[in-house]
């Protein structure tokens, strides 16, 4: 090993790489053990599909029986959002009153801290109890629910052919205790659950004609069943309690309950039919393959690992399964761990193949054995990065994952400088500790100073206070580690592998590379070349015959034309901007986030407000038989009256609604989704349904819905829906838009019960005796529970199932009067059929109709809003004073997303000037590097309008990001330049000189992060954001070797080398004189 020029260079300033050489076995150890840490953090990383984030919103539900919407709307719903407006924190407060029922949806504002969400609950809580009080009497609750994070990420199905509901339980009951017995299992909840009832049907003419009251049976029920207190005995030794018998034990002792009325005694069992049964109509079902199914839902502890909670899942339930009764099944509906699994697996395939073509480029572009120091950093950077995400507590999604091949391009970066710096100084028979030594005084600061630029390119991204900067804030924490780790690797370890690995220049002089060898027996005239070239390559050079060769004269020759016509450079590049921010705003376009790759499909049935349960489910058994005779589907479920529970985190919930039901379909894989997709909006579009049928795939990054959302609010409800016609007209006249509807429009059946209030006064009935007679006729009313082992069952007291069935009848329903006599209602009241809204919704007080459409084409919904605004804008100007018309869906929740981040700008500008004021200390070097960072933009758009990619929110984050990573190559560049002209060269040859020397690193770098981001532009998620890093990477690297030196000579306004020389001659001439 040659020794010669093996002192340090010895500046006097603290130097970490040559320290590192004279602490080698020190660095080594560094080295082994944050290796080997790293590698057992990776272990330990845990695995989801998705990085959590929290859900802003917390619904409110009241309860007020008999009560119109409009009547729940102003005596419920808006006391609780007036209140709830008090609350600093809110944002938006939407809210829906049905008959009988208020549901209040406070969402929280999204710059809200994660941490700041429970006390913001507390506070909501506390305020709606203050108010309780001022609710009208009936009402019940109000009810509280802020769980929607809960994400169940393994749903089961218990079915069994001709097994009752309650027998279901049962078993489902002896599961759930096994599932909370596995590890990570933080709760195991069960869903479509049918309240078990017992029924006591008896007609309603029969007890007139008998002359009994509901309210005789009601008291005789709750007397007889009453669990009361009946006292002890106190002894002089013990004390002995005292149990009366005649609970109710069975049905038999309900049956025997005796009925005293009109000084008779009836048996209850005489007069009426009394039976066990389920919640009628049930509020919520669950369907599997057809099938009634109870369902179960597993929900894994915070931090847990998917995966490994999948393969212990997978044992707990098959040694279920082997005890459970014969006939009695456990079908997987949603299975999490599988879809994590193969997401996972893809990326770190993507990962490795990244790794490959990175390995691949610094092996042929350095050499062998100067590409070995970079490919083993690689490793290393990685491992210490799993090490900072297992303390940061950052587990393994799409997200991390994505963001460590985008670091992966970008980590080597400082090693291939660092490493060729080392080599070029060595070829000019340097030593290796001096050649150390130098590369970290003259690249070391400029890298660090490049790599916090590069860095702050990502601070947006953690500054971003929104849903959409939480879920993808692992890019800045994953990224910038990695960077960060990458320059210490690259001062420390770099220097001490280059030390062993570097060849002996000198010694290899003449002769071949072992890699040139090899290719030659597979390529012979590729490997000649490369002998040809490793003949003189490792000759001992100065640095004028290592950058004199005929490449580099071409170059030298362009630069230094670029230099001479700066102007015209200047002009045309800036011209090519423009021109490129037109295409990019005509051409390019936009997006939130793309669609799920997962296979499932959703579909979302939606009929007319008032529909039945039973209608409900008449539509969907008809789905069923369709989705029977189809290929390529797994299994799917029919959740009816409500929607599917949180199997995946950005799942678009939906809340029980009678008249709504979801379908979930796992499909074979992406070409089966697609081909059900097709067919399904073929069937809805072809045949008659009574009915909306929407196909959905699941959805990226925080749920949106709709993608094409508009909101028209105002205080008349009449004008409120003529206005959102018009807007509905206007969307059913873009061709892209599918299954334009109001949120609600239809109005609901009411039959008014008009009591002539003399001939009641009369009879001595009241309103409230009416009431209560037809809700218990019709719906039933508790009149006890019926209690057995753990289970409390509601004893309802209704009328015959021929009284209920038929509206026709209702007039000759028999109406208890004084004396044990009855008239038929018809005497007392009139019938009057009539309709009333079924809903209203509204949004921060005031009535607001949504009116939404469906993308089936694959158009961008920025694209069609665009489209619209035209006649958008016209509608807005008609609308009269008090009345708004706003964008929604897709397209305001991208400009919230887009907003948040942009609110971060000014701390990542402050960063950036910060970094490079402290590095090139002078303002018109820190502004030329600036300068320099928009031009990506030329890129950007070119490659994603040649790829068909669209501009969505995380592309958003690369291109931002990209403005670090351009504006790190002209630091080193400029800062290379300043070095050259304090060394005593001329401004023109200290401009092209650095530019020729600082091209070989810049491309190879740049090369290392475009081709690193091949794999990743297959993806989905990140595709878009690796083809806009590509694009605006190449272009931008290209216009830094030849831009930025003509930017230079025009700021500064240099003078050709000749005249420049002449001038400092003939000052020094003058100095003389």
């Amino acid at each position: 090993m040659s020794m010669k020029g093996e002192g340090p260079i010895g500046s006097g300033r603290f130097n970490l790489s040559e320290w590192g050489l004279t602490h080698r076995s020190l660095v080594l150890y560094f080295l082994i053990v944050c290796t080997l840490s790293g590698m057992f953090a990776y272990t330990r990383l845990g695995q989801s599909e998705d990085p959590p984030f929290t859900f802003k919103v917390m619904v409110v539900r009241a309860e007020w029986p008999g009560a119109s919407a409009r009547e729940v709307e102003q005596q419920v719903t808006d006391k609780i959002e007036k209140k709830l407006q008090e609350i600093a924190q809110a944002d938006i407060i939407r809210s829906y009153s049905k008959p009988g029922e208020a549901m209040v949806f406070f969402v929280a504002k999204d710059s809200t801290r994660a941490r700041d969400i429970p006390d913001i609950w507390y506070q909501a809580r506390k305020k709606i109890g203050d108010i309780a009080h001022t609710f009208p009497t009936g009402v019940r609750g109000p009810y509280f629910n802020d769980e929607f994070g809960d994400t169940y990420g393994n749903v089961f199905a218990l079915l069994g052919e001709g097994v009752s509901h309650a027998e279901l339980e049962r078993h489902a009951e002896a599961i759930r205790g096994e599932l909370l017995r596995v590890k990570d299992v933080a709760k195991v909840s069960f869903f479509a659950e049918q309240p078990q009832r017992v029924f006591v049907e008896i007609s309603n003419t029969r007890l007139a004609t008998l002359g009994v009251r509901l309210d005789d049976i009601v008291g005789a029920l709750a007397r007889q069943n009453a669990e009361t207190g009946a006292g002890f005995f106190e002894t002089g030794d013990e004390r002995i309690w005292l149990r009366p018998s005649g609970q109710f034990e069975d049905l038999d002792a309900i049956r025997a309950t005796v009925i005293r009325a009109g000084g008779r005694s009836l048996r209850l069992g005489d007069i009426a039919e009394v039976r066990r049964g389920y919640a009628d109509p049930p509020a919520e079902r669950l369907r599997f393959m057809g099938q009634e199914a109870l369902g179960i839902g597993v929900s894994m502890r915070s931090g847990g690992d998917i995966v490994a909670l999948g393969r212990q899942l997978d044992a707990a339930v098959e040694k279920i399964v082997a005890q459970l009764p014969v006939g009695i099944r456990l079908e997987r509906v949603a299975d999490q761990p599988r879809a994590v699994t193969r997401a996972v697996d893809e990326f770190v395939k993507v990962l490795a193949e990244a790794v490959l073509i990175v390995m691949a480029v610094s092996l042929l572009s350095l050499g062998f054995r100067t590409g070995v120091v970079v490919l083993v950093i690689i490793p290393v950077v990685l491992a210490i990065t799993f090490m900072f995400m297992h303390l940061f507590d950052i587990g393994l999604h799409k997200i991390s994952l994505g963001a460590l091949i985008i670091a992966l391009g970008l980590l080597v970066d400082d090693a291939i400088i660092a490493v060729e710096m080392m080599a070029s100084k060595m070829e000019q028979g340097w030593g290796r500790v001096r050649a150390a030594s130098y590369a970290w005084t003259s690249t070391a600061m400029p890298m660090l100073s490049g790599t916090l630029v590069t860095a702050a390119g990502f601070l947006p991204v953690a500054l971003a206070a929104s849903s959409v900067g939480e879920f993808t804030r692992s890019i800045f924490q994953v990224t910038v580690t990695a960077l960060l780790v990458s320059w210490i690797a690259a001062v420390l370890f770099v220097p001490y592998l280059g030390y062993y690995l570097l060849p002996d220049f000198s010694k290899r002089a003449g002769q071949p590379l072992r890699l040139a060898r090899v290719v030659g027996r597979v390529w012979p005239a590729l490997g000649r070349r490369m002998a040809e070239r490793d003949l003189h390559a490792h000759e001992q050079h100065d640095e004028f015959a290592i950058y004199h060769t005929p490449f580099y004269n071409r170059l030298r020759a362009l630069v230094n034309a670029c230099v001479r016509w700066r102007w015209g450079v200047i002009l045309l590049t800036v011209a090519i901007f423009v021109g490129a921010l037109f295409v990019f705003a005509r051409f390019v376009p936009q997006q939130f986030f793309p669609d799920s790759t997962r296979p499932e499909l959703l579909v979302d049935l939606r009929l007319a407000e008032g529909a039945s349960h039973h209608a409900t489910e008449v539509a969907v058994k008809r789905l069923e038989a369709f989705l029977d005779r189809q290929e390529g589907i797994e299994n799917y479920v029919a959740w009816v009256g409500t929607g599917s529970p949180r199997f995946y985190l950005p799942l678009d919930q939906q809340l029980a609604q009678t008249n709504f039901a979801q379908l979930v379909i796992l499909t074979a894989g992406l070409a089966e989704r697609e081909a059900l997709r097709a067919k399904l909006i073929h069937l809805f579009e072809d045949e008659p349904w009574p009915l909306r049928g929407i196909v959905v795939r699941l959805e990226n990054g925080p749920p949106v819905g709709f993608p094409v959302q508009y909101r028209v609010s105002g205080p008349d409800l009449a004008e409120l829906h003529r206005r959102a016609q018009a807007v509905a007209e206007a969307m059913r006249a873009n061709p892209h838009l599918s299954n334009v509807h109001m949120d609600w429009v239809e109005p609901s059946k009411v039959v008014r019960v008009a009591i002539d209030q003399d001939k009641a006064r009369l009879l001595g009935v009241s309103t409230q005796d009416l009431s209560s007679l037809l809700a218990t006729s019709l719906q039933g009313m508790t009149a006890t529970q019926f209690r057995e082992g753990n289970k409390t069952i509601a004893l309802v007291l209704r009328g015959a199932e021929s009284e209920r069935a038929h509206l026709s009848q209702l007039p000759d329903l028999a109406l208890p009067v004084g004396g044990g006599r009855s008239v038929p209602l018809a005497q007392v009241a009139r019938l009057e059929h009539d309709f009333e809204p079924g809903v209203i919704w509204r949004r921060n007080r005031i009535p607001t109709v949504t009116v939404r459409a469906s993308l089936y084409d694959g158009t961008q919904p920025a694209v069609v809003v665009g489209q619209l605004a035209p006649r958008m804008a016209e509608l807005s100007a008609q609308l009269p004073l008090g009345y708004r018309l706003e964008v929604g869906g897709a397209v305001e929740e991208s400009a919230k997303g887009s907003g948040s981040v942009g609110a971060g700008m000014p701390i990542f500008v402050l960063t950036v000037l910060t970094v490079l004021m402290l590095q090139l200390k002078s303002f018109s070097r820190t502004i030329i590097v600036v300068l320099t960072a928009p031009l990506g933009l030329i890129g950007v758009a070119a490659f994603l309008l040649a790829f068909g990619k669209p501009f969505g929110f995380v592309a958003l984050l690369g291109t931002i990001a990209l403005s670090g990573m351009i504006m790190r190559n002209s630091v080193i560049l400029v800062d290379q330049i300043r070095q050259d002209v304090e060394a005593g060269r001329m401004q023109w040859e200290a401009i092209v000189e650095s530019a020729v020397r600082r091209f070989r690193p810049i491309m190879l770098t740049a090369a290392a992060a475009i081709l690193a981001m091949v794999p990743l532009s297959r993806s989905t998620f990140f595709g878009p954001m690796a083809v806009a890093i590509m694009g605006g990477l190449t272009v931008a690297t290209v216009l830094t070797i030849l831009f930025l030196p003509a930017l230079y000579a025009a700021w500064y306004r240099v003078k050709p080398a000749d005249e420049e020389r002449a001038a400092a001659d003939r000052s020094a001439a003058t100095a003389l004189e």
